[in-house]
């Protein structure tokens, strides 16, 4: 298989219809002899050409397959939601709303929806696993977004965002939106989100200091001193690689994000490091990755 994402042309070979697009959900979230919820028999489904359904032929009862989906309520063409998706895995900085109505040819308001359910759905799928653990590496820092910082020595205003990532060292990051680097909202962040016995490598802010004593093996670089790595695998670089990609990303591509919305634009961050070795694999899985499926009636 091509570790290259889909060129558009085999986009629109794959997906060239609707059709093919409801029918593409129906198969990855059921498929043919999937059982009836109503009447608990292996059934054959039936397109319901009126709506986005199928119908038991045993009992009639209807499976809508954009129920649970970002596509679930919208009128929207399922064939657009799939090209925005291809869109989203094909770039290396995201996809401005404007660039989505450009391309799409709908409302501002349309796209700027659909790219947030978009990047909703890459956190849900990327999830949060606990990183690191036994003999592994994991670098901890925060970045500020946003805003703008007054004179030298005076400090940062109140409108900046803080994002703290955790990066395990050739592995995988978590971002989180904080609303405070005190001392122990930061230990509970590092404590649910990576495995005791873990090393952690941070800077020398102080709200780290203790970690020392919560299981982890704690070792930090001296930045103000220029110092940048340590003898005992000290250092923060990779996860400032990282920080460079998110702004980029920010900077280039959309300008201004508001605080309210930061977290997403850091999950689709966080979803496309994730899978930098598996590029092609990011648009099969967004368009076969959802919630859990409808619950049996009782």
């Amino acid at each position: 298989m091509s570790s290259k994402p889909q060129t558009i042309s085999q986009f629109f070979k794959r997906f060239p219809d609707e059709e093919t697009c409801l029918n593409h959900l129906f198969d990855v979230r059921f498929g043919q002899g999937f059982e009836c919820p109503r009447c608990e028999r292996a059934s054959k489904w039936f397109r319901i050409k009126a709506e986005r359904a199928y119908s038991c032929q045993w009992c009639g009862h209807h499976l809508h397959p954009t129920v649970g989906t970002p596509f679930e309520k919208t009128r929207t063409p399922l064939q657009l939601w799939f090209y925005a998706i291809f869109l989203f895995t094909t770039t290396r900085n995201g996809v401005a709303a404007k660039e989505l109505q450009r391309q799409l040819g709908v409302t501002y308001k349309t796209a700027w929806r659909m790219a947030d359910l978009i990047r909703k759905h890459m956190g849900d799928v990327d999830g949060d696993n606990l990183l690191g653990g036994a003999g592994e590496v994991v670098e901890i820092d925060e970045t500020l977004i946003g805003g703008s910082v007054e004179g030298k020595g005076s400090g940062y205003k109140g409108n900046k965002t803080v994002v703290v990532g955790m990066m395990e060292r050739g592995g995988e990051v978590v971002t989180k939106v904080v609303t405070s680097r005190h001392r122990e909202p930061m230990e509970r962040l590092v404590l649910d989100n990576v495995h005791p016995g873990a090393t952690v490598a941070t800077d020398e802010f102080g709200s780290y200091r203790r970690l020392d004593t919560l299981g982890f093996d704690h070792v930090t670089v001296q930045h103000k001193k220029g110092q940048y790595t340590t003898d005992n695998g000290g250092g923060v670089n990779s996860i400032e690689g990282f920080w460079a990609q998110l702004k980029r990303s920010i900077n280039g591509t959309h300008i201004h994000v508001s605080r309210k919305h930061l977290w997403k634009y850091a999950k689709e961050a966080e979803y496309r490091f994730n899978r930098r070795h598996v590029p092609s694999s990011m648009m099969d899985e967004l368009l076969s990755t959802f919630g859990p499926l409808p619950e049996r009636r009782g």
